[in-house]
């Protein structure tokens, strides 16, 4: 672990990418296959041989595969939303709706889990599936033919191949870990709301600046904490506001960014369009690089949970639990969820770095939160991140590189049609139940519906917007 006043001093700005539920493997997995899984620094990574298989229902082994470009479904794969609950993850790990004792995982479960999801999901109208849709598709895998721009990044800087989500199960539990290092016991997504302390309270109190950015519309995570739904407005923004922020040399000290939740948006959760996250990413990037802060900025990019994709290490079950909370499913809170991708970005770190936690505790979420807490020093919020190992030793150069490792790298575009355009996504039904409860009057007559009425994304959008705008116009009366 680094400790304050080494390499984390010349950063005075962290800055948090968190997208949508993809597996490491599917986004990262074939990084370094072309040289044997050995980065050019001369570092072991742990991605894909292409040998990796699931059974499929008849036993027959399913092998990974690359993901093709230039198709109609190349950006939209695996074609469908996979299952990312507690028992679909088990499924996945175990191939059964409860961990063994012990929890070993032998992470053959994807396929048959996904064929159910497939099956159920065929006969539900809030769900859309890629037409040609096969079990099989889960086995699909990116390649740096696909992500040009996430797989430059992490070859140019640094590239994390055992960061773990938090929690083996869905979204909000695992972003609650990366703002409050504690879900509260929640397992699932039925809970929308935390009253845990927050990482921007412990900022607050050291008076770090910090801001929360939501991409085109007021940052969801506002609203699932108690202790920051009722700041002042100063402290979130939208991504313009990012842009012009880092422009204009006045990034606050911490900075966390949402994508866009609707299924048009760049969030990356399946079955959306890939290749929009692709360019929300080289914005963030360029927003930081042409930023007069950019040589005392870390830039962290990961995603909350692996989303049902397939992934073929087992996480590790030595996780501390945060607190007493009494886990929801019996849950202890002592294993990881699977990988995810993350990468490490600043001119302090060589490039083709893979990065590992030093200990036997591996990164997870709260690694951000620990890493913020030595470079301001802060204290840990639960027993988790005080456990966690923080990232500070990948800024190993002292002298800021000048290379752009996205240079001649050109954003992809997808040539298919989103099979969900304009259906609500799972988020924006959360951001709407929250925003339903902002003390708020009844809409006069003529106005925007009421929830119950809200039947597509733009009509989502709509509300979502009206009932916070008009929130905020009522506090500053």
């Amino acid at each position: 672990m680094t400790t304050p006043g080494n390499s984390l001093s010349a950063i005075n700005h962290i800055v948090v990418l968190m997208l949508e539920n993809r597996s490491f493997d599917h986004m990262l997995g074939f990084l370094y296959a072309d040289a044997g899984n050995v980065s050019p620094a001369g570092q072991a990574y742990e991605g894909l041989t292409g040998k990796e298989s699931n059974p499929d229902a008849n036993g027959k082994p399913v092998s990974v595969f690359k993901i093709k470009g230039g198709t109609s479904s190349t950006y939209f794969m695996p074609g469908a939303d996979p299952g990312e609950g507690y028992t679909a993850t088990n499924s996945q790990l175990f191939g059964s709706n409860t961990a063994p004792t012990p929890p070993t995982a032998g992470n053959q479960g994807f396929v048959s889990n996904f064929a159910y999801t497939l099956s159920w999901e065929s006969k539900s109208t809030g769900y859309s599936i890629l037409p040609g849709t096969t079990a099989n598709d889960i086995m699909g895998m990116h390649t740096p033919q696909t992500l040009p721009v996430l797989c430059a990044l992490a070859r140019g800087f640094a590239v994390c191949d055992h960061w773990y989500g938090s929690v083996p199960t869905e979204t909000l539990p695992n972003r609650a870990f990366v703002h409050a290092a504690t879900s509260q016991g929640h397992m699932d997504d039925k809970t929308k709301t935390f009253t845990a302390p927050t990482i921007y309270a412990a900022l607050d109190s050291k008076q770090i600046s910090w801001k929360i950015y939501g991409y085109d519309a007021e940052p969801l995570t506002r609203h699932s904490f108690t202790d920051i739904t009722n700041l002042p407005d100063s402290y979130f923004g939208l991504f313009k506001d990012f842009q012009s922020d880092a422009a204009n040399g006045s990034l606050p000290a911490y900075s966390f960014l949402e994508p866009s939740w609707g299924t048009k948006g760049n969030s990356q959760h399946p079955n959306y369009d890939v290749a929009l996250g692709e360019q929300f990413i080289h914005d963030v990037y360029y927003a930081l690089r042409n930023s007069p802060q950019w040589n005392q900025t870390l830039l962290i990019i990961t995603y909350d949970e692996h989303g049902g994709c397939y992934d073929h290490v087992s996480p590790p079950t030595n996780a501390v639990p945060p607190d007493s909370s009494a886990g929801e499913y019996g849950f202890d809170f002592k294993r990881f969820g699977p990988r995810v991708p993350t990468l490490l970005i600043s001119p302090l770190i060589p490039a083709g770095t893979v990065f590992r936690a030093s200990g036997a505790t591996p990164f997870d979420h709260t690694s951000i939160l620990k890493t913020a807490q030595l470079r301001w020093s802060l204290p840990a919020l639960t027993a988790r991140d005080a456990a966690a190992p923080d990232v500070g030793n990948v800024l190993s150069l002292h002298t800021p590189r000048k290379d752009d490792p996205l240079a001649g790298v050109a954003v992809p575009q997808s040539k298919g049609t989103n099979p969900s355009t304009n259906k609500p996504s799972h988020l924006q039904q959360v951001y709407a139940e929250l925003a339903a409860h902002l003390p708020m009057p009844d809409p006069a007559p003529g106005a925007q519906p009421g929830i119950a009425k809200l039947k597509t994304a733009d009509d989502y959008d709509r509300y979502i917007k009206e009932r916070v705008a008009g929130w905020k116009a009522r506090r500053k009366r």
